[in-house]
């Protein structure tokens, strides 16, 4: 997947892959280089997130970074540079040259080398070699005129390309302040600097964020109302602001359009059932001692997996796809196990491959890695690729149950409610039991009621009774 350039024999580019199936951009997280940094081949040099995960870049060659394109923060096309490094440092004329400060932005007098037009990328293969435009998604303006366009349409009306003037000089900002101005729809030409030399700093731009009091030689006039501004996740609200605007991008846009496309195109049934659990508790405890089982984390939601394998097995019509283009049902002789995980960036569902074949302690090794993964970010596209069912637990949030949402492309999804201590007829007589209910959401263009209610009901049998992950499966 990596993409790379040679502009000279001593300076190389290292492109934006395809870090993904098919995907077209990805935001730069963070810089782990600076200029003048010496990286080695194969080294992690920045983190991007795509619509999928969050993934580190490492960097195919050896050498000294000499530029960094773009900086935190920025939404980057595949195929575009990203990196120069210097692979022959210190050699030839072009030592002399100084080495360009992070994220350096060229001067509007100085014309680059001609470089043509952004080509579509063929995954894994860089820039192709054709006549083909770019999309004219993103504007070919000046940086300057780019920015007068963005702050037109936040001052509610439209500014041309055309309209747009080029400064003669850019303010003086640091790439971090310049990325908390362009979250806060702040105009850079507009903030007075304070900082030394001229150079606009942080509270300059939270300053100029912040609402000016209407005057006090105009009493009549109402006070100025606080307005909403917008600022990244991670920032502290402006003080006086009322709102908090956060760009939706990354894998919250991509939460967004899959929930509404499988929402709106797939009719959702949902049913319910309340079980006694008490046995399955009883044998996650026994399972946490035994030998065969040390090295992976024991938990009910081990045995529910396995549960709900054992009932896809008893009724394989619901692991299926609806193809609407063929206006075909695909049904799937293996299955990819999905688990909903909540993560600083959002929902994520990373599936665990052909989990039908895994044994008890495979499956537990597996949960664990998967959670563990998605938890700390470095879950990859792939790993959420090519799901088919999926279970999304609820209960570790405190709640009963839910109706939950079928992810893309799939025909089912588990919720399981919390496990509780509640009064249950158990033997004729009312006694303490763990209990918790479990909600299945299915396509009910391809699962009818009967087929559904047969697994949600196997599910329950299996955790009621535990042995019947022998007897059945």
């Amino acid at each position: 997947m990596t993409t790379m350039t040679e502009t000279s024999a001593r300076f190389r580019e290292f492109k934006m892959p395809d870090v993904g199936e098919g995907l077209t951009e990805a935001e730069i997280l963070k810089w782990y280089v600076q200029p003048g940094d010496t990286v080695t081949d194969g080294q992690v040099v920045c983190e991007v997130e795509t619509a999928k995960a969050a993934v580190e870049l490492p960097i195919p060659f050896d050498g000294v970074v000499h530029e960094l394109r773009f900086p935190e923060g920025t939404t980057v096309d595949v195929g575009q540079v990203i990196i120069a490094v210097d692979v022959v440092p210190g050699g030839g004329e072009a030592a002399a040259e100084p080495v360009a400060p992070a994220v350096a932005e060229p001067e509007p007098a100085a014309e680059p080398e001609a470089p043509k037009a952004r080509q579509p990328v063929l995954v894994g293969y860089g820039v192709a070699e054709s006549s083909t435009k770019r999309r004219a998604r993103k504007s070919t303006e000046p940086p300057a005129a780019a920015a007068a366009a963005v702050q037109g349409e936040l001052n509610g009306h439209t500014t041309t390309a055309t309209a747009a003037v080029v400064p003669e000089s850019r303010p003086l900002a640091k790439p971090p302040v310049r990325k908390l101005a362009k979250d806060l729809g702040i105009d850079l030409a507009t903030v007075t600097p304070t900082g030394p030399g001229g150079i606009i700093t942080r509270e300059d731009v939270h300053a100029a964020a912040t609402p000016v009091p209407a005057p006090a030689a105009a009493p009549a006039a109402p006070a100025a109302a606080p307005v909403a501004v917008a600022v990244p996740v991670a920032a502290a609200p402006v003080p006086g602001a009322r709102e908090t605007r956060i760009p939706v991008k990354g894998v919250r846009k991509a939460i967004a359009q899959a929930m509404v496309g499988s929402a709106f195109t797939a009719p959702h049934v949902t049913e319910f059932v309340t079980v006694d659990v008490t046995r399955t508790m009883k044998l996650v405890a026994e399972l946490k001692e035994d030998k065969d089982m040390a090295g992976v984390r024991v938990n009910p939601l081990l045995i529910i997996a396995r549960a709900l394998l054992v009932a896809i097995k008893r009724n394989p019509e619901v692991n299926a796809a609806w193809d609407e283009a063929n206006q075909e049902i695909v049904q799937k002789h293996y299955v990819n196990l999905g688990i909903a995980a909540a993560t600083p960036r959002g929902l994520i569902v990373p599936n665990i491959k052909d989990a039908h074949d895994t044994t008890l302690p495979q499956l537990a090794a597996a949960l664990g890695e998967l959670v563990t993964t998605a938890r700390e970010g470095r879950t990859s596209p792939a790993a959420m690729a090519g799901g088919t069912v999926t279970i999304t637990n609820v209960g570790v949030f405190g709640v009963d149950t839910g109706t939950p949402i079928l992810n893309p492309g799939e025909s089912a999804i588990l919720a399981v409610g919390a496990i509780k201590l509640q009064p249950w007829v158990h033997k004729g007589k009312v006694k303490p039991r763990q209990v918790t209910t479990l909600a299945l959401s299915f396509d009910h263009r391809l699962v009818d009621g009967e087929l559904g209610s047969k697994v949600l009901a196997d599910v329950a049998a299996i955790l009621e009774q535990p042995k019947r992950l022998i007897t059945w499966a």
